[in-house]
């Protein structure tokens, strides 16, 4: 959708808690400052503290920030370079994976026990439709403030709500909820709300097309919503002209949808400066491979189709795949096709970026496996299954290939004071 940044925060009394909610059931949960609120709330000396949480090394992205740190201008999605610059004074964190696996379930189960019409949008966020839970929980909104004090009490987390009669709307309230509260648009002042939104706020509007409209004078959503669809046709296109439109007079006809079907998994990394080793690229392979076969796994997913990205130093990126006739989740195989598609690329020019993706998923349980002749009944799958178990007990850093054992950068380290590391072999470096 358009920029969270462009809608202005700050309450309204005609948007408040106690707001008509009539004709409202589409609820926006969004919860605050996600990643940095779980390692805050993990390490309660933080709180108040700012804290941001991303990619490290030099080339890291900021993935979340608390709002101390935003405070000091620290963003999501910023280059964690400009975020020390802004704000040296902050605790910088990588994100914990499995952390935030465990309390994105908690929060989802937590939607799930209000509604089954829940559609999540990521990790920390969610549309749910709560039309038939009001019999039972009561008004849009009360729901809402229900939904709220479980995470405050049962998560010690916040989040934002936005309550709506769409899906667009809802999400815009949250937004503008934001931290910890709660809005509500009364089904009669849509477009009251929206009007004198700025036009980036719209789903759709980028840079690109924000810059396109301010140079024709459409500064806000009123500003789009009453100009001739001719001219944001000639702007933007017949397709966007329509969508913006629509959006613009507050029509979004969009049901909540909990049907996810899970198209792909991967996994990608950007190294700290370009790299052109192919022991080191190899290596990259098999730990990103390890990180999408584990998901898969976790899932209860396997997949067809193995595809690389290499992205190179002048930022070209290239993409190859290849389809196999059994369906996998095993990172050995994974990572087998993985080298052999990078090797067919006979690349020699430095890398910036690569990763692993799964794709054509299914069900594992739906799926029979037929060995191939002389492969003994037990072997890959077997061994990665119990290092998942011994993962899940001791953590990441307490089983994996011998190759990848001492390297932070490729495999990240938990903090374990006692574990065994159990190596498992690797498969024969390139000559």
């Amino acid at each position: 959708m358009g920029r969270s940044q462009s809608v202005p925060r700050g309450r309204d009394p005609r948007f408040g808690p106690d707001a008509d909610d009539a004709g409202c059931p589409i609820l926006h949960v969004d919860m605050d400052a996600f990643f940095a609120s779980v390692e805050i709330r993990r390490r309660p000396e933080l709180r108040g503290k700012p804290v941001v949480v991303g990619g490290l090394g030099p080339r890291g992205v900021v993935s979340s920030a608390s709002y101390a740190a935003r405070r000091f201008g620290v963003r999501s999605a910023m280059p964690m370079a400009r975020a020390r610059a802004l704000c040296p004074q902050a605790v910088y964190l990588a994100p914990d994976g499995p952390a935030i696996a465990a309390a994105s379930a908690a929060v989802m189960q937590i939607f799930r026990d209000v509604t089954p019409l829940v559609e999540p949008l990521s990790s920390d966020e969610a549309f749910l439709d709560v039309a038939g839970a009001q019999r039972l929980l009561g008004r849009p909104a009360v729901i809402a403030e229900q939904i709220r004090a479980r995470m405050s009490e049962e998560q010690q987390l916040t989040c934002s709500v936005g309550v709506a009669s769409t899906k667009f709307v809802a999400k815009l309230g949250s937004t503008r909820a934001k931290p910890d509260g709660m809005v509500v648009v009364p089904a009669g002042l849509v477009l009251d709300f929206l009007h004198p939104l700025p036009v980036d706020a719209l789903w759709g509007v980028g840079e690109k097309a924000a810059e396109t409209l301010h140079r024709l004078g459409l500064a806000t959503v009123g500003d789009l919503a009453r100009a001739p669809l001719g001219m944001l046709r000639r702007a933007v296109g017949e397709a966007s002209a329509a969508h913006l439109h629509e959006l613009s007079w507050g029509r979004d006809p969009r049901r909540v949808t909990p049907e996810h079907v899970e198209k792909s998994i991967g996994a990608e990394m950007t190294f700290d400066t370009d790299v052109a080793d192919p022991d080191l690229i190899r290596r990259s392979l098999l730990a990103l491979s390890e990180k999408v076969g584990a998901r898969l796994r976790a899932g209860g997913q396997v997949g067809r189709t193995v595809a690389i990205k290499v992205r190179l130093a002048d930022f070209r990126t290239i993409n190859r795949s290849r389809t196999v006739p059994t369906s996998t989740e095993v990172a050995r195989e994974i990572f087998e096709i993985s080298w052999a598609l990078f090797e067919a690329l006979g690349a020699r020019e430095h890398i910036r970026l690569i990763g692993v993706r799964v794709e054509g998923l299914t069900a594992a349980a739906s799926t029979s496996r037929q060995l191939t002749l002389g492969e003994p009944e037990r072997g890959w799958r077997e061994a990665e299954v119990a290092a998942d178990a011994v993962v899940a007990r001791f953590g990441r850093a307490s089983v994996g290939p011998a190759s990848l054992l001492g390297r932070s950068d490729l495999r990240r380290t938990e903090n374990h004071p006692q574990r065994t590391v159990v190596p498992l072999s690797d498969p024969p470096t390139p000559s």
